[in-house]
């Protein structure tokens, strides 16, 4: 007697998924032997080519919490929603231009290498707590992601599913640290392609949405999306720096290979965030509420919901594989706890077990791009002006000026005769504008007196 697939629970299936693909990570996924191998992903003293840097740029961003938070706002706000989210992937064009130059004009081997270099011991303490806020983010963000497509919040098979992800996704990633990382990364890059190929297909031809409709599905308007965009790019001058798992990677391969791998990211991770989005666009025209990729997922039955459940699934792996190896090096060779194997390894387990405990506090997912990105708005001179002299007080004054409007969002205390447009996020874009120039002029200040 055979069984019909569509009567079984897809829970079951999204079970099978999550382990199965998990443990063949964990077995193809290479065995770190070395400290060089763990830290900088060199195989056999080879670096990353430009392909493998490039996927694994794109797919570490292209994360379950981005393209939930991209097929969302394309429900809300049709196609402009889904352009303005991918505004933020100006930043790999910003990062790998001022890595790049930091890398062949300055002669750094890393973020910390300048900072320390030219703003002293204090601050990579201030720098080491904000990026460690984002690795910390991270982990819980993406994994409630996961946990939403197994239960609702608050039941045991949302939490159970967290666990046993976050577990199966430690594992290989202490196999073989960022070596691991980067590896399975052009492995995710390719099933998020393929699959996301199969969902636009069937949104297209069975849900017969027309590329017109695609086109006109958004206003182009303050209050419909471009408050969003206009945040997001401005926020893309300070944003990626903040991010190790981003900036790790701009140090580990010839400094041309690595600019053109970043240039090229840039491109291709904004158009999996538009296309993506559609996915939004479709449940727009479709009247559906709730999370979009969801919903769609179940309009069109079990197969595609899998399909769907399974990109979440890679794309959250390749994300918090690479949030373990960056917190990894970050204590261990960055800030000098250890630079073994052995201790690297440990600090895994520790980030995976921290990072989970908000699980149990209910978070808000999209909360952690946005308010994040504020508060760190204050390294825009510190990377953008990377190359002028300026005394080491520049760096507090424009780092806590940017905590400081970032605390105004938090706590929404901003004045609002500031706020020059209306409608969702004009606050969040206001409080950007304003905080960066304030930044920028906190930054000079000191040089100017100097003089």
């Amino acid at each position: 007697m055979l069984i019909d697939l569509s009567e079984i629970n897809p829970v079951y299936w999204q079970w099978w998924l999550l382990i199965f693909s998990s443990i063949a990570l964990f077995i193809i996924s290479p065995r770190a032997r070395s400290k060089n191998q763990f830290f900088s992903a060199t195989l056999g003293k080879k670096a990353p080519g430009f392909l493998t840097l490039t996927g694994s740029l794109i797919i570490s961003w292209v994360f379950a919490k981005s393209i939930t938070n991209a097929a969302n706002l394309g429900l809300d706000f049709g196609i402009v929603g889904g352009l303005a989210y991918a505004g933020y992937y100006l930043s790999f064009a910003v990062a790998g231009v001022v890595i790049y130059l930091l890398r062949t004009k300055g002669g750094y081997s890393s973020i910390h290498h300048f900072l320390i270099s030219k703003f002293g011991r204090g601050a990579i303490a201030i720098f080491s707590i904000l990026i460690s806020i984002r690795l910390f983010n991270e982990v819980w963000s993406n994994t409630m992601v996961i946990g939403s497509y197994f239960g609702d919040i608050g039941t045991s098979e949302y939490y159970w599913s967290i666990l046993v992800f976050t577990g199966l996704t430690l594992a290989y990633a202490i196999k073989g640290g960022l070596s691991s990382s980067i590896f399975t990364d052009v492995i995710q890059m390719v099933l998020f392609g393929l699959m996301l190929f199969v969902i636009l297909a069937c949104i297209f031809s069975i849900g017969e949405l027309e590329v017109s409709e695609v086109i006109n599905s958004g206003t182009w308007s303050m209050s419909t999306g471009l408050n969003l965009l206009l945040a997001a790019l401005l926020q893309s001058f300070s944003y990626p720096f903040h991010d190790p798992v981003l900036t790790d990677r701009g140090f580990i391969s010839n400094p041309k290979i690595t600019l053109k791998s970043f240039l090229y990211s840039s491109v291709f991770g904004g158009l999996c965030i538009v296309l993506f989005s559609i996915i939004g666009v479709y449940a727009q025209k479709e009247g559906m509420a709730g999370q979009a990729a969801v919903e769609v997922g179940k309009a069109f039955g079990v197969g595609i919901l899998l399909i769907i459940n399974f990109i979440m699934i890679t794309s959250a792996a390749s994300t918090l594989d690479s949030t373990f190896s960056s917190s990894s090096k970050l204590l261990s060779v960055d800030l000098k706890f250890g630079k073994t194997v052995r201790i690297g390894r440990l600090v895994m387990i520790g980030v995976a077990v921290l990072g989970t405990i908000p699980i149990f506090l209910e978070a808000e997912i999209l909360s952690a791009t946005t308010i994040s990105g504020t508060m760190v708005i204050g390294l825009t001179p510190v990377f953008i002006f990377w190359n002028k002299k300026v005394p080491k007080i520049s760096f507090y004054l424009s780092v806590f000026c940017g905590l400081f409007f970032g605390l105004l969002l938090v706590f929404e205390t901003f004045p609002k005769n500031l706020i020059l447009t209306e409608g969702p996020y004009a606050e969040l874009l206001w409080i950007n504008v304003w905080g960066i120039l304030s930044c920028i002029i906190l930054f000079f200040i000191p040089k100017w007196i100097k003089k």
